[in-house]
């Protein structure tokens, strides 16, 4: 007598494992390092070229310009790459598709631009004019959305063309070199003023609070899955790392930076880290812990399989643009507040192409599919300390847009040879 033998079905389905989880696949810190290694050799290399290089450039500036690690230098590290980070952060959402915005620059400086004659020219209200200049990038990442996901245009066209269409604008919108100054004292605190030394210390709290939640929830939802879960040792390393890092850098940050006090003190952690801090944790939780963000990564590893498995390829695509255009809208008004003003060259030169590299050098992958929200951070970092360590050595603007070339060759050539041996394995 034939028998046949049901298949017996899981108690829970499985939510897939998104890119970040990390999943190490033991429960043991051997087993953690032994999958860490595996991954490396598959070409999983992840943000470790990105760390290593941002550790080799620091030592090598802090040992050739010793001023390289004074206070005041770390501060303006951070507020001259934040609004690079910014764009870079929206970047990551559309390079994960395998896709591309050569226009993100010129899009950050028409919401300046925006936001600029609105708090100037017309007297609105900071929030009123910053709501405007958010919804003007969430219009242009609609419009270049729309255009690549339902009209079929490539993106490099889309956005090249838009790349040179929002330079006209900008032009158009300043009447043809005009220099908006802004004096809102709100947006002028964004990338000038700095946080009390206790809502400093505060911040780092929340931060590791929010660290340790998630590392316990990400556990938590392993264990769930029948996963083994990430070994006590392995978390309490990562929270330490934090607030070790973290409690450096508030430290350093809350020292006195002015060079005469009886002008005025100045100290603290600029405003605008806790900004990019918020924009890193909203965009992490968007891409690791979200069905969205699941479907992002789906549709840059193979959209016809996406499409296959009931994923709307289109909204994802033009979702990406809107969100990368609402960042690029941040880095606007990060960069008017730290110029105190827009014209014509806001948001042009070489925005773009750091913010580009920022992603890129980082570790989100030209292919797709492969890429974090921190990534930006990493590599909008080491962007800025070649430009700063460069520049306190007194090279020119020529030797550091060679050298930042070369590192995103490198970045590039490392995420192309990744690749090729992931598939070959």
């Amino acid at each position: 007598m034939n028998s046949a033998i049901a298949p017996q079905k899981p108690d829970k389905p499985n939510r897939p494992l998104a890119p970040g989880d990390g999943a190490p696949a033991g429960t043991t810190v051997r087993d953690v390092c032994r999958t860490y290694v595996e991954r490396l050799r598959g070409g999983e290399l992840g943000s470790l070229p990105a760390v290593g290089g941002l550790v080799v450039l620091c030592v090598f500036f802090a040992v050739l310009r010793p001023v390289f690690l004074s206070n005041l230098n770390f501060a303006n590290l951070l507020t001259q790459s934040a609004g690079s980070i910014a764009i870079a952060m929206g970047l990551v959402f559309v390079l994960l598709l395998g896709e591309i915005d050569l226009s993100a620059g010129y899009a950050s400086g028409v919401c300046a631009a925006v936001l600029a004659i609105l708090l100037t020219n017309h007297g609105w209200p900071w929030y009123a004019a910053t709501a405007a200049a958010m919804l003007t990038g969430a219009a242009i990442g609609l419009l270049l959305g729309t255009l690549v996901a339902k009209v079929g245009i490539p993106s490099f066209v889309v956005t090249l063309a838009a790349f040179l269409g929002f330079q006209g604008i900008v032009l158009i919108l300043l009447k043809e070199g005009t220099n908006v100054s802004i004096k809102d004292p709100t947006i002028l605190a964004i990338a000038n003023d700095n946080l009390s030394p206790v809502l400093g210390w505060a911040l780092l709290a929340v931060c590791v609070v929010a660290v340790v939640a998630l590392q316990l929830r990400r556990s938590s939802d392993r264990r769930k899955r029948g996963l083994p879960g990430i070994p006590s040792s392995v978390l309490a390393a990562r929270i330490g790392a934090i607030v070790v890092l973290g409690g450096t850098a508030v430290y350093l940050l809350n020292q006195e930076r002015s060079r005469n006090v009886l002008v005025g003190s100045l100290k603290g952690v600029p405003i605008v880290v806790p900004v990019i801090a918020a924009l890193l944790l909203l965009g992490t939780l968007t891409l690791q812990r979200t069905g969205f963000g699941l479907h992002v990564y789906a549709v840059g590893g193979s959209p016809e399989a996406a499409r296959r498995a009931g994923i709307n390829v289109a909204f994802i695509r033009i979702s990406a643009f809107v969100i990368c255009s609402c960042l690029a809208a941040v880095g606007g008004i990060i960069a008017a507040s730290r110029g105190n003003s827009v014209d014509p060259n806001t948001g042009g030169s070489n925005v773009l192409l750091l913010a580009v590299g920022s992603a890129v050098i980082g570790g989100t992958s030209l292919f797709g599919g492969r890429g974090r929200v921190v990534d930006a951070v990493l590599g909008g970092l080491v962007v800025a300390v070649i430009q700063n360590g460069m520049g306190l050595m007194g090279y020119s603007s020529g030797v550091k847009y060679a050298v930042t070339g070369s590192v995103l060759l490198v970045a590039a050539g490392v995420d192309a040879l990744s690749r090729r041996r992931s598939v070959q394995r």
